[in-house]
């Protein structure tokens, strides 16, 4: 962030806003262990290339997409916002030695991307940034080293829409190379927010990697019919 550069001014949520937001945490605090379950440990789509292709493979490569296309260097700093339980962040910082910070609003989801990254630095030698192979709880909540390229990961539990705030404290000032959001925008009650705090954040030449669901421009009646209203939950005419 630039000196000239202040934090955008957090509005007061509504209460629908507000109430929205709580739906959101409760839903994921109920719901991660068993989206673990279903999905594994990426809570994302795929980019699926043949009818063959496993749900793991595809959701490897639609990371590999978004870092092929966003012309990332190994080594960049990134924000994970809607980390989930946090396969990305371990991925971005085990294969191309990011130093990653994911960011979720479910304590549980921090909980559970703590635990799954302790047994994944156990796996491959790693261990908490100054507790070298310490990967009990404590140690989870700092950064942990994933790989052989350096990189590491830590978790926050926090509502993104006050991320332009919290890393521009004293205490926790942070700025990065990439702050990337998959499929969680649609989450956000105020998504101008979003994007003033992440210029507020990102590094000059930084990126901004978004993946999500967008409704295309002329659709035909039958497309809605068949594809949007089922995701919006609108009954069918």
């Amino acid at each position: 962030m630039s000196a000239d550069q202040q934090p955008p001014q957090q509005p007061q949520a509504s209460t629908p806003f507000s109430v929205l937001k709580g739906r959101i945490r409760h839903h994921y605090e109920l719901c991660s262990d068993y989206y673990y379950s279903l999905w594994g440990e990426h809570i994302h789509h795929g980019y699926f290339l043949t009818p063959t292709d496993t749900k793991e493979a595809a959701q490897i490569r639609l990371i590999d997409l978004l870092w092929d296309r966003s012309s990332l260097v190994d080594g960049s700093t990134v924000l994970d916002v809607g980390c989930g339980i946090g396969g990305t962040s371990r991925y971005l910082a085990k294969e191309h030695g990011c130093t990653v910070v994911g960011l979720t609003i479910s304590g549980r989801q921090v909980e559970m991307a703590r635990k799954l990254t302790a047994a994944a630095a156990s796996g491959d030698g790693g261990g908490a940034q100054g507790e070298e192979g310490s990967n009990d709880d404590a140690a989870a909540a700092g950064t942990v080293r994933l790989g052989n390229r350096n990189g590491g990961v830590r978790y926050i539990e926090l509502d993104a829409e006050e991320m332009g705030h919290f890393f521009t404290r004293p205490s926790d000032r942070a700025s990065f190379d990439c702050i990337w959001i998959s499929e969680a925008m649609s989450h956000f009650p105020d998504k101008a927010l979003f994007f003033q705090n992440a210029a507020v954040l990102l590094n000059p030449g930084g990126k901004l990697v978004v993946a999500d669901w967008f409704k295309a421009e002329g659709l035909t009646a039958e497309q809605v019919e068949a594809d949007i209203k089922p995701i919006e939950g609108i009954p069918a005419d």
